[in-house]
C-alpha cells in the first residue's frame, strides 16, 4: 500500500504526507538487496518501514511515543510483513546493532517558544528555534550506525538549513548530498507560524511554498 494509503493513524500520530511520500520515492531508489538491514528512525505509522519490509528487508523501527508504536506495529500487521518495532529515544533501542539503511523523517518546523519539549502530535514536527533540535543529533549519531556502504535518508524542509546538514555529514566522513527537492503549499503549522518565519529571515515576503529535500549520505566502503 502506499505511504498515504495506510490503514490506520492512531489520535497523536503523524498521518503520513508529502514528505512522507518523498522519502519513500528515495528508499525506491536504493538498489536494496534481500536481508539487508534496515533502520526507520522515528517511523511514526510504520509507512516506510513497511515499505522497506516488503523488498525482503530485515526491518527495525523505533520511535518515542508508544501511541506511533502500537500504530506502527499494527500497520505491519495488517500488510502482514516482518517489522521489529521498537519504543526509544533515537538510537537507543538499537545502540548494539548497524545497518546498511537508514531511513528517517524527524521533526523539523522551527516553533518560536523551544523552552518545553513539545507534547502529543506536535512531537512530530516541532524542533526548536531552528529546527534542528534532532536533526543535530541524527547527523551525529547515525555515521557510526552505518556499515561500509550504508545508506542515510534524511527528509526536512530547507528552512532549517540543508546545507548544514550536508556539511555535517561529509563532516563525519560520509558522502552526502541532497538528491530530491520538492515544493508544497505550507500546512496549517507552517501557515501559522509563517509571520514569525519571515520575521527571522526564513521566508521571504513572497513565499508561499515550502521546499522539501532528502539527503543522502552513504559511508565509504
Amino acid at each position: 500500500m502506499p505511504p498515504s494509503t495506510l490503514p490506520l493513524v492512531l489520535p497523536g500520530v503523524y498521518t503520513p504526507q508529502e514528505d512522507t511520500a518523498l522519502l519513500a520515492c528515495a528508499l525506491s531508489e536504493e538498489p536494496l538487496r534481500p536481508g539487508a538491514d534496515v533502520l526507520d528512525l522515528g517511523t511514526g505509522t510504520g509507512a516506510l518501514a513497511i515499505a522497506a519490509a516488503r523488498r525482503d528487508a530485515r526491518v527495525a523501527a523505533v520511535d518515542v511515543s508508544w501511541r506511533a508504536v502500537c500504530t506502527a506495529w499494527l500497520n505491519a500487521w495488517l500488510a502482514e510483513v516482518p517489522v521489529r518495532i521498537r519504543r526509544g529515544d533515537l538510537f537507543a533501542p538499537v545502540r548494539d546493532q548497524s545497518f546498511d539503511l537508514i531511513l528517517t523523517n524527524p521533526p523539523y518546523v522551527p516553533v518560536p517558544s523551544a523552552r518545553r519539549p513539545p507534547r502529543g502530535t506536535a512531537r512530530a514536527w516541532d524542533a526548536g528555534l531552528d529546527g534542528r533540535f534532532l536533526l543535530d543529533r541524527i547527523c551525529r549519531e547515525a555515521p557510526s550506525r552505518l556499515r561500509r556502504g550504508g545508506v542515510l535518508l534524511i527528509v526536512h524542509s530547507a528552512l532549517c538549513d540543508s546545507d548544514r546538514t550536508v556539511e555535517q555529514l561529509r563532516g563525519a566522513g560520509l558522502k552526502a548530498d541532497v538528491t530530491h527537492r520538492q515544493r508544497i503549499a505550507f500546512g496549517p503549522v507552517l501557515h501559522a507560524r509563517a509571520d514569525w518565519l519571515r520575521a527571522r529571515g526564513l521566508l521571504s515576503p513572497a513565499d508561499d511554498k515550502e521546499e522539501l529535500v532528502v539527503v543522502r549520505a552513504e559511508l565509504p566502503i
